[in-house]
């Protein structure tokens, strides 16, 4: 009996703190405001659900209305978080001011806003945007790319298709950021981000990583026949045009640079399960390894150990090569590629 009667409470406690401390992070990352008004905003939201609490729990307070009110803030808060809506028209920063413009026709690709900057370090680059023609029967490979910047368990994922004529073209889904903004991992929960498909040159997207950003980078060679190449690749040009079309916001969970290789297998394998390696992506590529798309013959400890690239990137500043020095001792990449 006792049971039957706290269980209700202890429901209500949690749907008002989970409602409490969610409206409390959208107003944070959502009000355009300054800190101190966002601050006070905050705080008179939480003040109803706060003496709910108190009266649920029996405490003797004299603000009845406060349910109430409780009840008519939240309504208010979902019609505002319906309102706010992702857009192209904003002052995004350098790196993802344009979106991918494809045109399919048959075996040719033509993309516009292809990214080849030149990066010194994260301020300092030459701005560079290109249209690139690619012709999907000479696609040969797909590499996946595991960038590390916070810890083991948290790594930015790409795919770079290579083609027979030794050109390779990365794709990276993005936040979209505004000129100024930086990257919250909390913020892509609340709507703060929209999102980019970007295509790039292995010497930007690559580059920066390894040499402006000082992060970890591992390199793995999918094994895919080229029926499995070309309908990942047109995967990624179906994505960034449907961006174009209508924008989407980032979202940390459920839309993000991981999800999408994983949204993209599933076209070839439909029958690959949720992991819990999708959100920790730093594990990511051993969920691969997993489900038998790298290289075989090899552990997977093995196939890390020689995908670090990080190193042998840094040993040559010269950009003609990069794409060959990077690949040299990757299991799965033909020698000939590195000629």
């Amino acid at each position: 009996m006792f049971f039957l009667h706290v269980a209700p409470l202890i429901v209500l406690a949690l749907l008002t703190v989970g409602l409490a401390v969610w409206g409390g992070f959208a107003l944070w990352y959502q009000l355009p405001v300054t800190t101190w008004l966002r601050i006070a905003v905050i705080v008179l939201w939480c003040l109803p659900p706060a003496a709910t609490l108190a009266q649920a729990a029996g405490l003797s307070l004299s603000w009845g209305w406060s349910p109430l009110v409780f009840v008519l803030a939240g309504i208010v808060m979902a019609g505002w978080w319906c309102s706010i809506r992702p857009r192209h028209d904003r002052d995004w920063a350098d790196d993802v001011a344009h979106m991918l413009v494809p045109q399919v026709q048959g075996d040719l690709v033509q993309l516009g806003n292809v990214r080849n900057f030149a990066w010194r370090t994260e301020t300092d680059y030459d701005i560079r945007w290109e249209s690139r023609q690619y012709d999907l029967a000479q696609l040969v490979s797909a590499d996946l790319l595991l960038s590390y910047w916070m810890g083991p368990a948290i790594a930015h994922t790409l795919v770079s298709f290579g083609f027979a004529d030794g050109r390779r073209l990365v794709f990276s889904l993005e936040i979209r950021r505004e000129r100024g903004e930086a990257f919250s991992a909390l913020g892509g929960f609340f709507r703060k981000f929209e999102t980019v498909i970007v295509a790039a040159d292995e010497n930007d997207i690559i580059r920066t990583r390894t040499h402006a950003r000082g992060e970890d980078v591992y390199l793995y060679r999918l094994q895919l026949r080229p029926d499995q190449l070309r309908k990942v690749f047109l995967g990624y040009l179906e994505r960034a045009a449907q961006l174009r079309e209508r924008p989407r916001f980032y979202n940390t969970l459920t839309s993000n640079c991981t999800t999408i290789v994983f949204e993209l297998a599933r076209r070839l394998s439909p029958a690959l399960p949720l992991d819990y390696r999708l959100l920790l992506s730093g594990y990511f590529a051993d969920y691969v390894f997993d489900h038998g798309v790298l290289t075989p013959g090899y552990s997977f400890a093995q196939l890390r150990q020689s995908g670090r690239i990080t190193q042998r990137a840094l040993q040559n500043d010269m950009q003609d090569d990069y794409s060959k020095r990077i690949r040299q001792g990757v299991p799965g990449v033909d020698a000939a590629e590195l000629r």
